[in-house]
């Protein structure tokens, strides 16, 4: 007879905690509009969200996407055409609809794999203690990762153990620091060179970066939430299996300490 093995609702490793969830189907969809790859990281899809936050930022790079849409923005509709490369262009709007639709199609999935989790209660581990690392669940604020991630993204997900996704994370955005030149713009424009900041912008790159900072926050934001519900689950399994079977008799355990005179 073939038996199916339960869906676990989280696995501790050295790199991380992975966990299935309950999500809004619309909203990762709507995130994974924002930037490709973002909505698989929400399922915590790692491998896919990494390999789509790179064809996103080498396809666009390619077919001039975001340069074709600062021109749209600004009206200039003639050189937002001419600069749009249609060879990747049409390539890259196909590989963008289908991941928005795998994100809504996933999250349904994985809402089911998260009910019958729950209906079988699987346990829930605490830690894992490895050669590289030890992985534990524990208590956070979700607000703290937050914060962490919108003054430098990935470190949030570094307060949440999830350690390649943090330094992916960093390691981006210091790429697009470095070649948006905002910081250099902005140190400018301190100094009082407002036309001269404004020209060391480069419109592509800093195109990204707003997109990477609002997905690297609300990761880290709903991740530590997650965490925290992983924690009061995994304490009540652990309640209950060490107390759940034990019975108090007061009537018992008053005549073991007291005789028929009531005397100690």
């Amino acid at each position: 007879m073939i038996t199916q093995q339960k869906p676990p609702l989280a696995k501790i490793s050295s790199l991380g905690i992975n966990f299935i969830q309950q999500q809004n189907p619309i909203m990762i969809a709507w995130w994974s509009a924002v930037f490709p790859g973002i909505g698989h990281y929400l399922l915590n899809h790692y491998l896919r969200g990494t390999l789509l936050t790179l064809t996103e930022v080498i396809i666009n790079t390619l077919a001039h996407i975001n340069e074709a849409m600062v021109y749209s923005f600004c009206g200039q509709f003639e050189l937002a055409r001419d600069v749009l490369n249609p060879n990747w262009a049409f390539g890259y709007l196909i590989i963008y609809l289908i991941t928005i639709w795998d994100c809504y199609r996933s999250t349904i999935s994985q809402n089911k794999l998260c009910h019958i989790a729950y209906f079988e209660n699987y346990p829930v581990p605490r830690k894992a203690t490895k050669p590289t690392a030890l992985q534990f669940l524990e208590k956070k604020k979700p607000i703290i990762a937050a914060i962490y991630s919108f003054f430098f993204p990935g470190l949030g997900q570094l307060y949440n153990h999830q350690t390649l996704l943090a330094f992916y994370a960093m390691f981006w955005w210091w790429v697009y620091i470095v070649l948006s030149g905002i910081h250099v713009s902005l140190l400018t424009l301190v100094l009082g060179n407002l036309k001269e900041s404004s020209t060391m912008l480069h419109p592509h790159w800093l195109l990204f970066m707003p997109s990477v900072l609002g997905g690297a926050i609300y990761q880290a934001y709903v991740t530590t939430i997650e965490h925290n519900r992983l924690f009061r689950i995994s304490q009540r399994q652990h309640l209950i299996e060490r107390y759940g079977k034990n019975r108090l008799n007061i009537l018992q355990s008053r005549s073991f300490y007291y005789d028929h005179n009531g005397d100690l």
